[in-house]
């Protein structure tokens, strides 16, 4: 047998015909620098990841709530009142589903909120007219707003968008 092609064992140097000798495996320091790479990429990747799905769960909320407020507004035109409850949407077809919160992930959390009290119209003194001239408007969901008390990455609690 040659030099080049001789082996000393499954653990031993090896000669790879150039001169040069091998061990297989790796060392403790090479495992160390890997594994400290691959920390250093996690710690960074993962407060990325969480943000996106805070974000994700963001543009879900914003789209909620437009769909619900005009199905309200669609439901306010055709009717001339308002729901008196958001299954009233569902019933008559302005909406398939009333969605869920992503934030509380419930479709039972969404928090109504009654229409305001119309001002009666003021007399041109500007002292104002007699209170039982106008209706008050009929319907129990005026808006919707989130059920959640976390707060948005702008600073703005959910249930206030």
């Amino acid at each position: 047998m040659t030099a080049a092609t001789t082996k000393t064992g499954n653990n031993g140097p090896r000669d790879t015909g150039c001169g040069l000798k091998t061990r297989g495996g790796f060392t403790l320091i090479e495992l160390m620098i890997v594994l400290t790479i691959i920390a250093i990429l996690s710690a960074i990747a993962i407060p990325n990841y969480q943000w996106a799905l805070i974000r994700a769960r963001e543009a879900v909320l914003q789209e909620n709530l437009y769909g619900i407020r005009s199905a309200i507004d669609q439901f306010h035109a055709d009717q001339g009142r308002y729901p008196d409850k958001l299954e009233d949407l569902t019933a008559r077809k302005y909406i398939r589903d009333i969605p869920k919160d992503p934030f509380t992930r419930s479709a039972e959390t969404w928090i109504t909120v009654p229409p305001p009290a119309e001002l009666p119209p003021e007399n041109p003194d500007g002292s104002p007219a007699s209170v039982g001239t106008l209706p008050l408007p009929k319907g129990n969901v005026y808006d919707v707003q989130s059920g959640s008390d976390l707060i948005g990455s702008n600073g703005i609690a959910y249930k206030d968008w």
